[in-house]
């Protein structure tokens, strides 16, 4: 199982001390981060992108992962997610490609439309066609990806006529892709239909409604033909802050949960940690609160978690990291192989397992859904051709 962290890159003062950081030096922790994840032995690095104060995430992720690539050596590095609605297919393909050559293969995406309204206009889209962008531009995608000449016609963007994507994915192998969402179906549809990763950042969110988005993945994963139900590729957000105690976490936390842009103000931590996955305390107590999360969600493959929000201090998210990879993980990892059924990858695919694969594998083809009989004459799926 792959454990590891995400950023959004906020900029917020820290409550304690009034102090805030400038944009350079809140990029700048961004590196020291992904450079602690390695080094504490996590698997994944995960950035945001954004266009939007008061976030400083890249507008363009694959500069970080290029210069974060540079400095390590195993760590994988991912998105949360890159904007499928306003980045062009094209760049995306040729960005990507890039930093996939860069990396050595350590890339992989996550898609999502992106919830800030105001980025639609800034780049020409409109946000009541969020979720019809991100069908149109993910196949769009997928063909530049896996074809050397391209014609293309849709709705959302110019035609393309014999159009190659340069470079080309590595070892002829595209990325591996995850689909973000938190409360649409129609993207946990999407996922199912190409046999992608789903991942679900339920950390607003209650684990019922959590469940009831990853079980819609998961049938729906399984009537495309690519596995059972409890084969399909999941991934989960979360968010903790750790300390000997809970009594010593919760006098640390506090000021800064009460003073967030993002859940100050509102119910108390005690309030929100209930409802949500945010768990302070322990990491006996932290780590026994996700391998729970299997029980309702089935064994899945990716956890990630974000540490560094909310105006913490470096020193301090620092210090939550090796917490993450020296004590959590440890437990969890443990705890989730036993459970694991042998029929179950512990693992979403890889650059190498792909590669592996080989080039008539179904991660190759364009649309790898094998459609039912009776869906075919129903036509229930957005995403046939």
């Amino acid at each position: 199982m792959q454990f590891g962290i995400f950023t959004i890159g906020d900029v917020t003062t820290n409550p304690v001390t009034g102090e805030t950081p400038s944009e350079h030096e809140r990029i700048m922790a961004t590196v020291e981060i992904a450079k602690k994840a390695e080094e504490v032995g996590l698997d994944v690095f995960a950035t945001g992108q954004h266009h939007n104060p008061p976030f400083v995430a890249p507008a363009n992720p694959p500069i970080l992962m290029a210069h974060l690539a540079a400095q390590t050596e195993k760590l994988q590095f991912s998105t949360a997610t890159t904007l499928i609605t306003t980045t062009d297919p094209v760049r995306i393909a040729e960005d990507y490609a890039y930093v996939q050559h860069l990396s050595g293969g350590r890339v992989d995406l996550m898609m999502g439309r992106g919830n800030t309204g105001a980025v639609y206009p800034w780049f020409g889209k409109d946000i009541r066609k969020g979720i019809p962008l991100a069908v149109e531009n993910y196949h769009l995608l997928r063909r530049l990806w896996r074809e050397e000449s391209v014609n293309w016609q849709g709705e959302f963007r110019t035609l393309l006529h014999q159009f190659t994507s340069e470079p080309r994915p590595l070892d002829g192998t595209p990325p591996f892709v995850w689909h973000g969402s938190i409360r649409s179906p129609e993207v946990a549809e999407q996922a199912a239909f190409y046999g992608d990763g789903f991942f679900h950042n339920h950390i607003f969110w209650n684990i019922e409604h959590t469940e009831q988005m990853v079980n819609l993945y998961r049938q729906r994963f399984e009537h495309y033909g690519h596995g059972s139900a409890d084969q399909a590729i999941v991934g989960l957000g979360g968010q903790f802050f750790a300390a000997n105690s809970e009594a010593e976490a919760k006098k640390y936390f506090r000021p800064f949960f009460d003073n967030a842009p993002v859940y100050g103000h509102g119910p108390s931590l005690e309030e929100f940690s209930e409802m949500t996955p945010l768990t302070v305390g322990t990491p006996e107590q932290i780590a026994e609160r996700y391998v729970g999360y299997a029980d309702r969600v089935g064994d899945y493959q990716r956890q990630l978690f974000l540490l560094d929000h909310a105006g913490l201090p470096l020193d301090v998210v620092l210090e939550q990291v090796e917490i993450l990879g020296k004590e959590i993980v440890p437990i969890m990892r443990k705890e989730m192989d036993l459970r694991r059924p042998s029929h179950v990858p512990s693992d979403p695919p890889t650059h190498a397992s792909l590669v592996a694969a080989g080039p008539d594998s179904p991660h190759h083809l364009v649309q790898p859904a094998r459609i039912p009989e009776q869906a075919e004459q129903t036509n229930d799926s957005v995403f046939e051709e």
